[in-house]
Order: structure tokens, then sequence, then C-alpha cells
């Protein structure tokens, strides 16, 4: 099939097939004359599973490293299993980043409640001016497990 036509099965453009391809995440079966691409049915798979794994957050180029290994025969499934433990220690640390800023917000919202209730109709609460300072992920002290988390 030419990569308009693998490009509609698996709806992404022909550009993006193009650049999987540069990439070495996707090799056609053969080129015409012409340099129109020619892929076989396995290259829907291809496309399919590449997407799927952005969906789940992996990058193009943790991508290719592990596919250019599995085309050539290795088995890359230490690294792919490294890779998704990384990801996801990456999602735990942004749920904890989020329920942290969701308590904050929580509170601020309670403040600004009761600053709302002293605020005569039709006057400014200033409400964006009395927004708490709030320290960078980064610079927050890190939680301790507790007990039964050790």
């Amino acid at each position: 099939m030419k990569s308009g036509e693998l490009a509609k099965r698996t709806g992404v453009s022909a550009d993006t097939l193009h650049h999987y391809e540069k990439l070495g995440l996707l090799t056609p079966s053969s080129r015409q004359d012409n340099g129109y691409r020619h892929y076989d049915q396995d290259a829907v798979q291809r496309v399919e599973m590449i997407q799927r794994a952005l969906r789940l957050g992996f990058t193009l180029s943790e991508l290719a490293p592990i596919l250019k290994e599995r085309d050539s025969g290795g088995a890359p499934c230490q690294s792919v299993r490294k890779l998704a433990t990384a990801k996801l220690k990456d999602i735990d640390a942004r749920l904890e980043e989020l329920t942290q800023m969701r308590a904050q917000f929580a509170a601020m919202i309670d403040e600004w409640d009761g600053v709302l209730e002293k605020t005569p109709d039709g006057s400014q609460a200033r409400l964006l001016d009395r927004l708490p300072a709030m320290e960078p992920a980064s610079q927050r002290p890190k939680k301790r497990p507790n007990r039964s988390q050790r």
C-alpha cells in the first residue's frame, strides 16, 4: 500500500509517516521507480503500536532505539520495562504535586469564600491579589513516608 493509504488506515498524516521513517521507526517495504513508498500490512500494526505508545507518554526518541534493536533481532524487553518503570515514577511524582496543588487551591477557595461574604455586592474583592505564594514543586520538602509505608 502507498503511504496515503497507510495514513488513511492508521489515522495519521503522510507527513507523520515520513517523519517516522526519518527517525527509523518505520521502513517502507519497497519504493517504486517514481519514489512512491510502499508498505506491507505489518506497517499498519507498527504505526498503531507507535500511536498507542505515544498516547501512554513514550516519545519517538525513546521508541527509536527500542524498535531498531527489535528490528535487528534483539530483545529490548528489559529496556522497555525500565522505561515504563521510570514513566510510572514520573506519573506518581506528578500525582503527588497535583494532590498538593489541589489542597492549596481548596484552602485558597475557602479563604476567598470568607472574603467574598464580607465584600459588598458590586465591590472588588481583589481575589487574585490574595493569591498565596506557592513554592515550586522542586523546592518543597519531600514528604516522609509514615511507618506503614516503610
